[in-house]
């Protein structure tokens, strides 16, 4: 397994979309960044925000893509093969329809499951499918016809404690995946629910 050089995290940009269920890989990425007392700075040859961070005892750069969610492979493109990252030692955060808000998955390989952004990494990858994604889940609003106004409408209140929650855990289980072993990693990340329970 290639080490992990970059973390990038899925968004769309400007504050019309700030804070809504689709930046949720964004959040993880900004989260790195808080830790590490760093601040994500634009940077126009790679189309979004970067930083440049130690954390765990590892370097690594961020992103956070200022193109819209749809072409976000020409922000993560530009930036890997400038530093010559290969896919396999990217990792992409994003949101997740087919998860509830409070859980997450990391997983490596497959295709983009109807995500937009993967679904524009993947050619602009060269096809490479093999990059590392960390899935955060937001839900479903319950029928196809609603997701494009779900994903770019901000969570309930309850619902972004969740999704904060299994972001603060993920950065928490990164370090495992980092060091290179994806199996202790998923197993601490999987076996967290954050999940809000429904109201009596």
């Amino acid at each position: 397994m290639l080490a992990i050089q970059l973390i990038v995290g899925l968004c769309n940009p400007g504050k019309t979309y700030e804070g809504t269920r689709h930046n949720a890989g964004a959040f993880f990425v900004e989260e790195i960044a808080r830790r590490c007392g760093t601040a994500l700075t634009p940077e126009s040859k790679f189309h979004g925000d970067t930083a440049r961070v130690t954390f765990s005892g590892h370097d690594l750069r961020l992103l956070r893509p200022d193109t819209f969610m749809n072409r976000s492979g020409r922000s993560v493109a530009a930036l890997a093969n400038f530093y010559r990252i290969a896919p396999e030692a990217i990792l992409i955060a994003h949101d997740e329809l087919d998860m509830p808000p409070g859980s997450a998955r990391f997983k490596q390989g497959g295709g983009h499951g109807g995500h937009n952004g993967l679904r524009d990494i993947i050619p602009a990858l060269g096809g490479n499918r093999e990059f590392h994604r960390l899935r955060v889940g937001i839900g479903h609003p319950g029928h196809a016809r609603e997701v494009s106004d779900y994903v770019l409408a901000k969570p309930s209140k309850a619902d972004r404690q969740a999704i904060d929650a299994i972001v603060d855990e993920a950065v928490a289980s990164l370090p495992l995946l980092l060091d290179g072993d994806a199996v202790k990693a998923m197993t601490r990340l999987h076996s967290i629910d954050t999940a809000q329970p429904p109201a009596l």
